[in-house]
């Protein structure tokens, strides 16, 4: 923590006064993410222990504002301590926003166009900024070659398939990746590869898309980045959005290359499959291997593409023995309990005010839990948040400040999600957690949207209801609190 705070207090000319950790054991990077505040001045602070990933990213990050793309300014660096400052550019990302807007398969107009707007913008990295990149700072390859192709599918088959219990001919799924392999380098392969474009490593602030996390980018293929967004395994968007998506991609990068729409699916889904199998590797190691649960989390939507793929798909190789094992992880009874555990629970988020009495539990279960946020710092009780919500910006940096708020938060999130994990391994289907504050406008309504995040960054359905901010947007000139329930 000590060099992000020194680069924070040499670059800014004041004391840190707040630090708050972004990322735990979610992440999947062994990154440690903190945001540091003082005075006006915010920052987030990297530390990682990579350095040549470091340089990468930061490379590349000062070479994409040179062609004012939307990414995170660079403001101090300390490669010898893995240190880093960037840009704070907030709290939502791409798939929060998803998940905010979306009700199962209905996924709202703002959420559609925060697509269209990411997936314009491709394009601009990868050939706009791809042309005089300095690719010898890429870690780990330079390109996205056979190499790069050869740890890919043997991550996959040795932490996905081998764990989850998969059989497969060794010699003939080699014979299939070696043909895969082959095809896949007969791709014009000349441009900016971003190799982690989802959902996660984009944010949005006022609307619009900033980019992060290409620190692992090297030169490879257009088709892998726009199949790394459009079968996200999470996100689960609709063949049919998918397809709309796809088409403004090839529409936007028809304005930087003359390449034909049958050129470039010749190849498409192959880049598609071997994206969705180094996601698998990634789950099966982070799942299986290391035992963090939530990583098998998204196993169930990455079966979903894969059973669309194959009734929909017909690749222009033979692939006999690595579909065999596709239908055979579709068919699995292991795998098939991952799905079962994502599809049954659903968590009921509600703030209310503790002067209306407590929620009624709907679902018939009378369990969950009720926290009681009044012994919080109450950001009601200031002239400047009184016509404000926990919904809105400087209510959140307020009580972000606060140490009693994160111990809370904290609390909350260990118990909530060793009931979710117990819950889901029972079969439940509900599960009720409820935050009550004098009002039931500031702290109640920040700690069930802290909760709502938290839920859905591990793929946990949830739905969220602010009792009070619904009374108060019925009334006519409620000042501007705000209120929407929300299903992700």
């Amino acid at each position: 923590m000590e060099p992000l705070t020194k680069l924070f207090e040499q670059h800014f000319r004041v004391p840190v006064a707040q630090v708050h950790p972004l990322q735990g054991e979610l992440g999947g990077s062994g990154r440690k993410i903190i945001r540091l505040t003082g005075g006006n001045a915010r920052a987030v602070g990297i530390l990682y222990g990579v350095r040549e990933e470091n340089v990468a990213f930061l490379e590349f990050s000062r070479h994409f504002r040179g062609h004012g793309l939307p990414v995170p300014e660079i403001y101090a660096e300390d490669l010898d301590h893995g240190a880093y400052l960037e840009e704070d550019l907030g709290d939502t990302s791409l798939f929060e926003f998803l998940s905010r807007n979306r009700k199962g398969e209905k996924i709202a107009s703002a959420a559609v166009e925060a697509y269209r707007r990411v997936i314009a913008t491709l394009p601009r990295f990868q050939i706009e900024a791809g042309r005089d990149l300095n690719y010898n700072v890429c870690y780990p390859r330079e390109s996205f070659d056979r190499q790069s192709i050869a740890w890919d599918l043997n991550y996959f088959k040795y932490y996905f398939l081998r764990l989850a219990g998969i059989p497969f001919n060794e010699q003939a799924l080699e014979d299939d990746f070696n043909r895969l392999t082959e095809f896949l380098l007969s791709a014009d392969r000349d441009y900016f590869l971003y190799r982690d474009f989802q959902s996660r490593n984009v944010m949005l602030r006022d609307g619009q898309p900033f980019f992060l996390d290409y620190q692992g980018g090297r030169k490879g293929a257009l088709q892998y980045d726009v199949a790394s967004l459009l079968f996200d395994a999470k996100a689960d968007l609709p063949p049919e959005l998918r397809q709309q998506l796809f088409d403004h991609y090839l529409d936007s990068l028809n304005h930087f290359l003359d390449l034909s729409r049958d050129v470039f699916l010749r190849h498409y889904y192959a880049y598609v499959y071997i994206r969705i199998m180094q996601a698998l590797g990634a789950y099966g190691f982070r799942g299986f291997y290391e035992r963090k649960a939530h990583f098998l989390q998204s196993v169930p939507y990455a079966l979903k593409n894969l059973r669309w793929l194959l009734h929909n798909v017909t690749l222009p190789i033979a692939l006999p023995t690595l579909l065999e094992a596709f239908h055979s992880m579709l068919a699995s009874e292991k795998l098939q309990g991952l799905a079962t555990e994502a599809d049954n629970l659903v968590v009921r988020i509600v703030s209310f005010s503790f002067h209306r009495g407590l929620p009624k539990d709907e679902s018939g279960n009378g369990g969950g839990f009720v926290f009681d946020g009044r012994s919080l710092p109450n950001p009601g009780r200031e002239e400047r948040f009184k016509l404000l919500t926990g919904k809105d910006a400087a209510v959140i940096d307020y009580l972000n400040q606060q140490a009693s708020v994160h111990q809370f938060v904290a609390s909350v999130m260990s118990l909530v999600d060793a009931s979710v994990a117990n819950y889901k391994q029972r079969g439940f289907k509900h599960l009720m957690v409820s935050f009550g504050c004098t009002g039931g406008q500031h702290r109640s309504v920040y700690l069930a949207e802290q909760l709502a995040k938290h839920l859905r960054g591990s793929g946990v359905e949830t739905v969220v209801e602010h009792r009070e901010l619904e009374r108060m947007a019925a009334v006519p000139h409620g000042g501007n609190a705000r209120s929407r329930a929300s299903r992700a």
